[in-house]
Order: C-alpha cells, then structure tokens, then sequence
C-alpha cells in the first residue's frame, strides 16, 4: 500500500511543475485524494459491500469535486490534475500511467446493466480538460484526448484526438517523441490534417485565378492582334 501511494506521489512531481514539496501534494492535490478514496471504494465494493463503497465515493465526490464509482477499475500512478468535475462511470478502465484533466467525462451510452457501457483507456493516455468519452470502446494506449472533444469511436494506440464528433489528427507512427509526456494533450509542432486540406485548397485556388487571368491576358492580346489584322485588310481592300 505505502509503495503506491509512493508511485501516486511521484507521478504529481512527474507530471505537475507546480508542485513544490511533497506536503504540499499530500495535502492540497484533490485528485490524489480522490485517487485514494477511490481504493478504500472500490476495496469495499469487491467485498459485496455496496453501500458502504457508494458512500466512501460519495464523500470522495464531496471533498474533492471528483466523483468516481466504486465499481471503475483504475490502474498505477493515475494522475487527476486540477479534477474538479471529473466524472468515471461504473464500467470505466483506467489504464497505469494516465493523465485525466478537470471536467473529464469518461460515460456511458447504454442504459443496460451488466453491460460495458463507459471506456477503457489504456497506458498512458492523456484526456485533457472538457474532454467527453462516452462509450465502451478502447482507447488505446499512448492516445491523447484535445480538450472539449467529444470521442464515440475507439481511439488507436498513440492517436490524437480532437473536436466533436472527434477526429484524429495525428497518429504515433508519424512522430519520434510519441513517448514525452503531453500536458492537455498538446504536443510540440503538432499540425491539424483538416487545416492542412485547407490551406492547400487555398493556394490551389490561388493558382487557378493567377492561370485565369493568364489566359485572360492572352485572350485580350490575341483579340487586340486580331483587330489590327482585320484593320490592315480593310485599308489593303480601300
């Protein structure tokens, strides 16, 4: 027990600059107390004792503005930053290693019990600030969620995605620091396919107006040419 709360230590120090002493993190980092409320929840819920893991969340959700059912699995070293309204429904899978931001939704779509109605993240998945998971698919690992998106498909290892309905706009295969650690899932030089279809469309269009008007200054030549052809019959014929 005392090595995981350890690592959750760590991992604020890992991925928050300012955090500044470990007493300052112990004491005043709501999403590491959630964190921990979270396990005394979810140890009572798998010892069939519902009611009291509900009310161990619920005071969790009334300390710290993070509400997380008893019953979601969460893996090592998950860092909640900030985390005021964060919400992990019921069948929720938290993967080892990720980020969640305030506001996060990770919901379900489906009304059936028994069923995996809310998301699975994977390893070391960012999901930044606003963003809304909602579903029981997969996102995968290394995945990074833009804030405010809106995901409702399955997200493939390493993909970041923005918008809503989201979109990925960018896969682990074409970048080499996949693996750095993204704060609100930004990454460095990170470029949208969607505002690159844009701008080409863009200078296509301006290429095609400079060859318009072109051809409308070879047509005016070649009607000025075509005058003076006529006008030097017309005097030859007089």
């Amino acid at each position: 027990m005392f090595r995981r709360v350890r690592e959750d230590i760590a991992s604020v120090f890992e991925r928050d600059p300012a955090a500044r002493s470990l007493w300052e993190v112990v004491t005043c980092y709501p999403g590491l107390h959630a964190i921990w409320f979270h396990r005394v929840a979810h140890f009572f819920w798998q010892c069939r004792l519902s009611w009291l893991g509900r009310f161990t969340s619920h005071l969790g959700r009334w300390l710290t503005g993070i509400e997380i059912h008893p019953a979601a699995v969460v893996g090592r070293r998950v860092f909640i930053d900030h985390g005021m309204g964060v919400v992990v429904g019921e069948t929720a899978q938290i993967g080892d290693d990720c980020t969640i931001y305030q506001g996060v939704t990770l919901g379900g779509t489906s009304l059936y019990r028994g069923t995996k109605r809310h998301p699975t993240l994977g390893k070391g998945v960012v999901v930044s600030a606003g963003a809304k998971v909602l579903g029981g698919f997969t996102v995968g690992d290394g995945a990074k969620v833009g804030s405010n998106a809106v995901v409702l498909k399955e997200v493939p290892p390493g993909a970041t995605v923005v918008g809503i309905p989201g979109r990925i706009v960018e896969e682990s295969a074409k970048r080499k620091d996949k693996a750095q650690f993204a704060a609100y899932g930004v990454v460095p030089d990170q470029e949208d396919p969607y505002a690159k279809t844009l701008q080409s469309l863009v200078e296509h269009a301006q290429e095609l107006e400079q060859a318009v008007s072109a051809l409308r200054e070879k047509m005016h030549r070649m009607e000025q040419a075509s005058e003076r052809s006529k006008a030097e019959q017309l005097r030859s014929i007089k």
